[in-house]
């Protein structure tokens, strides 16, 4: 069997499943655990909403709608609490705000006010423990804001990232906040540490020449898409030691790979090779990638949180959340990295030998003279 034949035949052991079906098209979901969030446009009443459902109640996951009269839109989703832009109509004009709703009491769930500052538009917010961040400001001069929302009453909103032109699209894992910047005239992936509030530390992840877009952290990795080719390609960076960035193409082909997202050891994101969107994967510990969805219709923005990818899907004739749970060798993790593993694959093999062969009698001693005589 070919090797494109047996990616699809991967893709055809997951059971895809749409989370709450509707008329209604359902987008941009995102997950952790087993809470998924997504915008929903509402025909009833003409304007989008964010749902929250549990993956844990199947026959209804939807436990909670949050919305009004005006748009929610672009939920996140960490542990129990969610947030969300909010376009709030006061004084006859409108801005974005971000919102914090506490879903631990399924029902009593508690909302709050992230940061509401008048005619001034907060955006795509993403959130990390006690953390969110989102972009905030205007076109031309967009800027990355956070808050620490330990007391969600009392946020304390500190700035990340307040430069020239534009950074947007934040991502966040735990004190790791990465972006896009055009402060060198295109898109670059620039990341920043802010374990001290008020000083945070940034440090460049990507700045070659083209576009580096849409970025999203897990761990020790950051992944975006690039076009430096011609077309979008996925890359990754390990980001541990940021005075030594390490980079790495993920998928890099003819067709256009978009919007990725990374959870642990596990990378997805959109892939048109097949002349329509399906879901991609790629293990960064086994260096192997596999297909998700093969149906002929669109599958677009996945999210993954452990073994579980979701994304929006028009197989139905409009857009709706679905899921799918990776319970195969595909997403192996590495639990016990076995000595002489030198490429990281966590299994010892030929390819570990060649990398030995490579540096053979190398040293690195200082001084020179305590190196042994080759």
């Amino acid at each position: 069997m070919a090797p494109e034949s047996l990616r699809a035949a991967d893709a055809a052991k997951w059971a895809a499943f749409g989370v709450s079906p509707s008329t209604d098209d359902q987008e941009l979901p995102d997950i952790y655990n087993n809470i998924i969030v997504w915008q929903q446009f509402v025909a009833e009443f003409g304007d989008y909403d964010v749902y929250v459902a549990d993956l844990n109640s199947p026959g209804d996951p939807v436990f909670l709608v949050l919305g009004d009269a005006n748009d929610q839109k672009s939920p996140a989703v960490d542990e129990n609490t969610v947030v969300w832009q909010d376009f709030v109509v006061s004084g006859g004009s409108g801005d974005w705000d971000v919102r914090l709703a506490d879903v631990t009491d399924r029902a009593d769930p508690k909302a709050w006010v992230v940061s509401d500052i008048v005619n001034i538009d907060e955006q795509y917010p993403a959130i990390s423990g006690n953390i969110v961040v989102w972009q905030d400001g205007a076109e031309g001069d967009f800027n990355i804001y956070g808050a620490d929302v330990t007391d969600p009453a009392n946020p304390l909103e500190f700035s990340i990232a307040n430069f020239e032109h534009d950074q947007q699209a934040p991502a966040i894992y735990r004190t790791t906040v990465v972006w896009q910047d055009n402060y060198f005239g295109d898109a670059d992936i620039l990341g920043g540490d802010i374990w001290q509030r008020d000083k945070p530390t940034d440090f460049a992840i990507s700045v070659v020449e083209k576009e580096q877009q849409n970025p999203a952290v897990s761990g020790a990795y950051v992944v975006w898409q690039d076009n430096y080719f011609g077309d979008f390609d996925i890359y990754a960076a390990d980001i541990s030691n940021p005075a030594a960035i390490r980079e790495s193409a993920i998928a890099a082909r003819s067709s256009m790979q978009i919007n990725p997202d990374i959870d642990g050891n596990i990378v997805v994101w959109q892939d048109d090779k097949n002349g329509n969107w399906d879901i991609f994967g790629y293990n960064l510990t086994t260096h192997r990638e596999f297909q998700i969805t093969t149906d002929r219709r669109d599958q677009t923005q996945p999210a993954i949180s452990g073994n579980i990818v979701v994304w929006q899907d028009n197989r139905d004739g409009n857009w709706q959340i679905y899921a799918v749970v990776l319970d195969s060798p595909e997403v192996a993790q590495c639990t016990s990295k076995p000595e002489g593993d030198a490429n990281g694959d966590c299994v010892v093999d030929f390819a570990d030998q060649a990398l030995m062969a490579e540096h053979w009698l190398e040293c690195g001693l200082d001084p020179q003279e305590a190196c042994p005589p080759l």
